[in-house]
């Protein structure tokens, strides 16, 4: 099994006035009282801590009290756009409890802890960079994944929902092998993510990049595993970063494939999803076409990461139209090319940890 890295850090690419063109027609592109800059001017710090006592990457951040004042009712009206379309009205019991800041990764985060006064239930948001790779996973996993998702852009600011679940890293030490799930159904969900990150080329799906939601059902409960990273959409050049097989993190989950998983059974799966992303492209056909266009015209990574990307997926899916690809977004829809002929022939690849 591949030890895969980013090699370098990925840099952030600004939206460019095709994306920007995209956002505004599906109303993403909203105007925003507070923007990720506003954020950075905080004036004190202090590390947070989890429920354990143990540090995380985080820290509470503190704001001029005047400044706060403001602050607290414009993050609420942030909070009202992605969830109500910004009815304040059904909103006045909400307050702004904290403020977060996490300096590790690419998008620098701020989340918001919003709590409603009558019950104590949070709720959370986060506000960063915008970066073109981050809003075009975002709207993949939107159009061609079954769960949806709500984030607003406005300028260089990026608004995202908070993504509910178990952290995959968590989930491997604590519910893995848990009597209370069927191991077949946690399996057939690990090929099927599988699937829709390599076809949709979302990379560095490392364990804590994903989270699994447990859904209780009448006969036992069931689980889908989401995406909540999408740092790496198209980016990276080595094929396998695309496939969450491949990471050291994710070895238990591979190894818990193969033990509950024949190989028929998983390339059941791994078909099913392939059909399933085509009727969704299907669906959102002028919406993803529009999409992918101004992907295909954005510069996403460098010219050596799509000619070696290219190469190994014209390898894999014996399909070398890949090779005539001058993109990222090119890639993205040659793959959805290339899998609608592979089920038209009922071809078959290999699934999730069983290569």
């Amino acid at each position: 099994m591949d030890r895969l890295r980013p090699q370098l850090k990925k840099p952030s690419f600004p939206i460019s006035e095709g994306l920007r063109s995209y956002l505004q027609r599906y109303r993403r592109e909203r105007a925003l009282p507070v923007t990720y800059d506003r954020l950075r001017h905080f004036t004190e710090a202090a590390p947070l801590v989890d429920a354990s006592g143990k540090p995380t990457l985080w820290e509470t951040v503190v704001y001029d009290r005047l400044e706060m004042e403001s602050l607290n009712e414009d993050l609420k009206q942030i909070y009202a756009l992605i969830r109500v379309d910004g009815d304040l009205s059904v909103m006045r019991h909400l307050y702004v409890d904290r403020v977060d800041f996490c300096a590790f990764g690419n998008s620098a985060p701020f989340r918001i802890r919003i709590v409603n006064s009558f019950n104590d239930n949070a709720d959370y948001y986060y506000i960063k960079r915008a970066d073109a790779s981050r809003v075009y996973g975002l709207e993949l996993e939107h159009v061609l994944s079954p769960n949806r998702l709500n984030y607003l852009t406005h300028g260089p600011t990026l608004v995202e929902e908070h993504i509910a679940g178990l952290p995959g890293d968590v989930f491997i030490q604590r519910w893995l092998d848990s009597p209370e799930l069927r191991p077949i159904r946690i399996a057939k969900e690990l090929v099927k993510f599988n699937e829709r990150c390599f076809v949709r080329l979302l990379g560095d799906m490392r364990s804590y990049n994903f989270v699994f939601v447990v859904t209780p059902d009448f006969e036992g409960a069931q689980v889908r595993i989401r995406a909540m990273d999408f740092d790496q959409q198209s980016y990276e050049g080595r094929m396998n970063f695309y496939r969450p097989q491949f990471f050291r993190e994710n070895q238990p989950l591979a190894l818990f494939c193969v033990q509950h998983l024949n190989l028929e059974t998983a390339r059941q799966y791994q078909r099913e999803e392939q059909v399933l992303m085509l009727q969704r492209a299907a669906v959102t056909e002028e919406r993803l076409s529009f999409l992918l266009r101004e992907m295909s015209a954005d510069p996403l990574s460098p010219p050596e990461n799509l000619e070696m990307l290219r190469e190994s997926l014209a390898v894999h899916y014996d399909w070398p139209e890949f090779l005539d690809c001058g993109s990222m977004g090119g890639l993205v829809r040659e793959s959805l090319a290339a899998i609608r002929v592979r089920v038209r022939d009922q071809d078959r690849a290999a699934p999730f940890g069983l290569e």
